[in-house]
């Protein structure tokens, strides 16, 4: 890349109000809650904000028309719930009723999201309910009907997402599906694969998990119970 290509792509990053660049690890470091500190991912552009805040990004994000995603939406679906959680969850991107209401998971994948959180919290005797964790997408913008995101489409939304993060500063983040795992840990290995482990996003602790959507499907009633396990480890983990 010259350095004219260079400084192109640092003024993009810069008009989405990205203020820091990482390079991606090669590998993903599974870890148990408690051990050190990771390594930091090496910083190649290092122009933090100061006093960067939730309302700052989604000022920065604005009308957003960065990606093709915008020509279909109806609104941009920035996250919701307590901006100080200790607990995070990642998505893939909106549906329908969340491009309706401008709310993540409202639809029936996010009900059954609701219902996970809440009921295996009164299980497990843990005081909390939805609007006590964070929510949000990897994408901001609806894909056309429901498709994948695309790689640039997640690169230019995922610089968003890691600035929201940055600023909740959870005790730990739940990727719910594939793509939320692709685009926190840059990695092509699978849900299922990865599904219960402690992984970390930079130094952030991170358990994999299926995405609501795919429990809804008939013939995945056995991964329900993996789900409920998961969201059994990281409720403890956090609220313990």
């Amino acid at each position: 890349m010259t350095k004219d290509e260079v400084r192109r792509r640092l003024e993009f990053y810069q008009d989405l109000g990205v203020k820091t660049l990482y390079k991606r690890q090669s590998t993903i470091p599974s870890v148990q809650p408690g051990e050190a500190r990771s390594a930091e991912l090496p910083i190649v552009l290092s122009l933090s904000p100061d006093h960067d805040n939730l309302a700052k990004i989604s000022e920065d994000i604005g009308d957003c028309k960065r990606c093709r995603l915008h020509e279909g939406r109806n609104k941009i679906v920035f996250g919701s719930g307590n901006e100080q959680a200790k607990l995070v969850f990642v998505g893939e991107g909106p549906g329908a009723d969340e491009d309706e209401q401008g709310l993540p998971f409202v639809g029936r994948a996010g009900q059954l999201l609701t219902q996970m959180i809440e009921g295996t919290a009164h299980k497990e005797g843990i005081p909390i309910k939805r609007e006590d964790v964070y929510i949000c997408n990897v994408v901001k913008c609806r894909p056309p009907e429901n498709r994948t995101p695309q790689p640039d489409e997640m690169e230019i939304c995922g610089e968003f997402l890691f600035r929201q993060l940055q600023v909740i500063k959870p005790k730990a983040i739940c990727a719910l599906g594939s793509t939320a795992v692709k685009a926190l840990l840059g990695t092509k290995e699978g849900v299922m694969k990865l599904r219960g482990k402690w992984l970390k996003w930079r130094d952030i602790p991170l358990i994999v998990t299926y995405h609501p959507s795919y429990l809804l499907r008939p013939y995945n009633q056995n991964a329900k119970k993996e789900a409920w396990e998961d969201l059994k480890k990281v409720l403890h983990f956090v609220y313990d």
